[in-house]
């Protein structure tokens, strides 16, 4: 594989070769990703309705406007929504906290103002260094959310702020993301088979047509 410290151009080959290595520590963590989603099942079902809290940045706020969207919309099976909040995803929050604050509070702001305690907030970043995302972590934890990171190789800064974390062992930021997406299925495909496990717990909702 070349030196990602020197590459600046990836073959096909060389891509598919990355993201199948990466794909193999993402492999040794299924039983975590299958932790969060029941985790989330027992959050989003439980009497007090709680709420699912994601972000990052660039590509991996993509990513986590992908997951909340999961939840809200449906994964594969026809279930009721959830409610997940993407905190990229509101512009006018956003622009009004970058201008009126410090960047780190780009995140955690939000994630004081939407979040209560024992709900969920997902972090997703490539490097696992992003401050916004580290101090997101860290209010998030003054709030009593818990944090759970989608990140690059570890050790890195955002992993250790959050109380579960998904490293993806590769150099490559695409190919990190693309582990991410998987991930991300992943956590859905969990967290639907333990809600439909338990249809006591799932509040009613209108049956829709068939999954996309």
């Amino acid at each position: 594989m070349p030196d990602p410290g020197t590459c600046t151009h990836l073959t096909g080959r060389d891509h598919v070769a990355s993201l199948t290595a990466a794909l193999g520590s993402l492999n040794r963590q299924l039983d975590v990703l299958d932790d969060w989603g029941r985790l989330l099942a027992g959050v989003l079902c439980s009497g007090s309705r709680g709420r699912l809290l994601a972000a990052g940045n660039g590509g991996s706020a993509a990513q986590a406007q992908h997951l909340t969207a999961e939840l809200v919309g449906r994964y594969r099976a026809d279930r009721p929504p959830f409610s997940a909040i993407c905190l990229t995803a509101e512009t006018s929050s956003l622009t009004a906290i970058a201008n009126d604050y410090p960047a780190d509070e780009l995140f955690a702001r939000q994630v004081e103002a939407h979040g209560r305690p024992g709900d969920v907030l997902v972090l997703l970043s490539t490097s696992g260094r992003s401050p916004n995302a580290v101090a997101a972590a860290r209010r998030a934890r003054e709030c009593g959310i818990t944090t759970l990171a989608m990140t690059g190789p570890a050790p890195n800064p955002l992993a250790a702020a959050c109380d579960d974390a998904v490293c993806i062992d590769s150099p490559w930021t695409a190919t990190v993301q693309e582990c991410h997406l998987v991930a991300l299925h992943l956590v859905c495909a969990a967290f639907d088979a333990a809600v439909l496990a338990e249809p006591a717990r799932v509040p009613s909702g209108p049956v829709l047509g068939p999954a996309r």
